[in-house]
């Protein structure tokens, strides 16, 4: 499911939970040859994932079903036939070769590629009996070619155009499958939809399917197109080959990456719910409180740029809004695969002490593994402190270990006094004493609390590491 998908979906979910409507869930699969395998599930899957649970779809029936468009057949077919007996379309019987041979023509024109109305002036009669006859057809739409189209999008206001410039689109394929300008058309009807959120894309045929709903003397619903998702650069519309390029960057345009990446439904809400929606562009929400403050009045057209960096910050701020015991819940995983024992008791402790520095869960192995292993492996010259050699470096180990090891425990609030004692007697700075101490038990230059992380990983191991720390120094 794409970032575009995802986003109508959040604004539906939105707005049927504001207004006290139902959440449907339809798969529009008639158009067979690009429909993947898997597809369905990945989009339910990815619903779920972001907490958008809907109230009727394909695998939890509901009174409108079915909800996947190959399995209402019977309905369109019935639908296109209201419509050509009431003269707003008819059967084309012009072969693919013919159109395509038209279409240059129009090209070496000049023109606008559209079909040239052949089979529109057939006689019904005549067209019944070939249609009778089993001669391959399809079902155009009528379009008046006079006057113009006025067509109301809720953002945008009205849109005219005029009549002359649209095509007889094509509304029930050969295979007998309907084309989205009828199935759309005909299941926002029979579901009751009252507004239909949906992408800029559709505009250039929004009159076409304005006119299909009234050829049926129907009520429409609440047009909103809602507006185009540009490249990171706020250059040109987001592409696949964008996409490819944000996965290099750890980064995805498809939902069922974002858990891998290790972000949160919360912050993916929340960063994708204010690229189109006219709130401050930094407003943490949950799903309640988008609910209670979202109104379509609020939604805009203007163009939104994709924002990575908007990402990482709504999944922090998300992060640190978890509790201790849901986060270390959802970070556990991560570790799944790795040569790392891990102890649930362990990790709640080890979980204040990251949490401000996660971006996305998957951080939780840069910063929190070391917790979890016997021993690590320092970088020899990340042990040498700035303005220090080797030898003294290895003095400041040594002496750590002197007075560590004389206490009963290295609790953060037993072992950092006198630590700090020795960096006022010493004359070595705070930042050179607890550099190495820090590189020396953690292998990293930079960690969670120093003393805190030295209280959860343990006497025995914290001098253990310090002794071999002073070790790798003083053969330096």
């Amino acid at each position: 499911m794409h970032l575009a998908t995802a986003r109508v979906a959040l604004y539906d979910y939105l707005l049927a939970k504001k207004t006290g409507g139902q959440f449907i869930l339809r798969i529009e699969d008639t158009d067979v040859q690009r429909t993947v395998d898997g597809a369905e599930q990945e989009i339910m899957d990815g619903l779920r994932w972001l907490g958008l649970n809907y109230d009727e779809g394909p695998d939890i029936g509901g009174p409108y079903g079915p909800y996947r468009q190959t399995e209402r057949r019977d309905i369109y077919q019935s639908h296109a036939k209201i419509l050509v007996d009431g003269g707003h379309a008819y059967p084309c019987f012009c072969t693919p070769e013919r159109l395509e041979k038209v279409r240059q023509e129009q090209m070496k024109r000049k023109e606008n590629p559209r079909y040239d109305g052949t089979c529109r002036i057939i006689d019904p009669d005549e067209a019944a009996r070939r249609v009778a006859s089993g001669e391959k057809y399809v079902i155009r739409f009528k379009m008046s070619h006079e006057g113009t189209t006025t067509a109301h999008d809720h953002l945008r206001g009205d849109i005219v155009t005029e009549n002359q410039q649209l095509n007889d689109y094509v509304l029930l394929k050969s295979d007998g499958l309907p084309t989205y300008h009828l199935a759309a058309m005909v299941d926002d009807h029979e579901m009751g939809i009252t507004h239909v959120l949906r992408g800029a894309e559709w505009l250039s045929t929004f009159p076409l399917h304005v006119n299909v709903v009234r050829a049926f003397g129907w009520e429409e619903p609440v047009w909103i197109h809602l507006s185009l998702f540009l490249k990171p650069s706020g250059k040109g519309k987001l592409s696949k080959r964008d996409g490819a390029i944000a996965m290099k960057d750890g980064y995805s345009v498809f939902i069922k990456d974002f858990g891998e990446l290790g972000f949160i439904p919360e912050g993916v809400n929340n960063w994708i719910a204010l690229m189109g929606w006219g709130v401050a562009e930094d407003d943490v929400m949950d799903l309640d409180q988008m609910i209670e403050r979202f109104s379509v009045d609020h939604l805009t057209a203007s163009p939104a740029a994709i924002n990575f960096q908007k990402l990482d910050h709504f999944n922090a701020t998300h992060i640190r809004l978890l509790t201790n015991e849901d986060l270390s819940a959802r970070i556990k995983p991560y570790f799944t695969g790795t040569d790392l024992e891990v102890r649930d008791e362990t990790l709640l402790k080890v979980t204040p002490l990251i949490r401000e520095r996660l971006v996305t869960l998957d951080d939780c192995l840069a910063f929190a593994s070391f917790f979890f292993r016997e021993t690590v492996g320092p970088n020899p010259e990340d042990l040498v402190a700035k303005g220090l050699d080797a030898k003294q470096s290895a003095e400041i180990a040594r002496k750590a270990y002197e007075i560590l090891s004389g206490l009963k425990e290295v609790a953060h609030t037993v072992a950092e006094p006198p630590m700090r004692a020795y960096v006022e007697e010493s004359g070595f700075s705070a930042s050179q004493v607890f550099g190495i101490l820090r590189v020396a038990v953690t292998g990293q230059k930079v960690s969670p609390p120093l003393f805190e992380s030295m209280e959860v990983i343990g006497r025995e191991k914290v001098l253990e590491r310090i002794r071999r720390a002073a070790e790798i120094l003083e053969k330096m």
